[in-house]
């Protein structure tokens, strides 16, 4: 890293390089390593408005506790994902003021003050209480981010009237997730109310046949409802970001 340092100050120097063009390549270049198991982006938040989240899973509690002790000098939010209740005790032994939410499965420091602090309304939806580690996943990592949250459960096409029931719901979401397994179909009828982009999560929930979660994702993929962006298998997370990037660079547009 030192020597790419110097070769960005030295083309700076010789006006080979533009000093807006050499911060961007500064924001590229930080990074914290960590022994020899990890590098902390430590830039990611200013280039991309999130920061780096730890996945735990496959991790050793050393190793999170480590990262976690490097981020915490570094970024407002420190928060590891799909962490069991078994390596939270571990972990809260070393870093006491670690909070856990257990069926997210997400640990975190959070902001002194976690109310939001973003403009725009993230709405999540599940078909059924089996979709409720991912969804709160999504929720968690929402919230945690400083976005606002509003959750309706159990809404699921088994019993379409519970959904057209809370249709006040949807209508006043900017964003909508909504998390589903089994056939995968509630993102379509959602996106044929809702006027506002929509978020498909399959989850790995239901029978043989809907194998482990590829069935509800081939569902949503080939959606005839329009507006729907669909993520992998499980993954709260990743539609828990896509969602704040939507409210993020609308709001920057609307400043524009």
């Amino acid at each position: 890293m030192s020597e790419s340092l110097q070769a960005l100050l030295t083309d700076v120097a010789a006006g080979a390089i533009t000093p807006d063009r050499a911060l961007l390549e500064l924001q590229s270049l930080g990074y914290d390593p960590i022994d020899e198991f990890a590098k902390i982006d430590r830039n990611r938040q200013q280039r991309t408005g999130f920061p780096e989240v730890i996945w735990g899973l496959d991790k050793t509690p050393t190793q999170i506790v480590k990262i976690i002790q490097v981020m915490r000098h570094q970024q407002s939010v420190v928060m590891a994902t799909r962490i069991t209740p078994a390596v939270y005790a571990e972990l809260r032994q070393q870093i006491p003021d670690l909070i856990y939410y257990q069926m997210a499965r997400i640990c975190a420091l959070p902001p002194t003050e976690p109310a939001p602090t973003h403009p725009g309304k993230i709405t999540i939806l599940t078909a059924g209480t089996a979709d409720l580690p991912v969804a709160e996943e999504a929720a968690c990592t929402a919230s945690i981010c400083g976005f606002e949250v509003e959750k309706l459960w159990d809404v699921g096409v088994a019993g379409i009237h519970r959904l057209l029931a809370n249709r006040h719901i949807i209508d006043a979401a900017d964003v909508l997730i909504v998390v589903a397994g089994m056939e995968g179909a509630l993102p379509s009828v959602v996106a044929g109310l809702a006027d506002c982009p929509v978020i498909a999560v399959p989850t790995s929930v239901g029978y043989g046949a809907s194998f482990g979660g590829v069935a509800p994702l081939l569902t949503m993929l080939n959606s005839c409802a329009a507006g729907i962006g669909v993520v992998n298998i499980d993954n709260g997370f990743g539609a828990a970001i896509l969602a704040c990037q939507i409210l993020r660079t609308a709001n920057k547009i609307g400043r524009g």
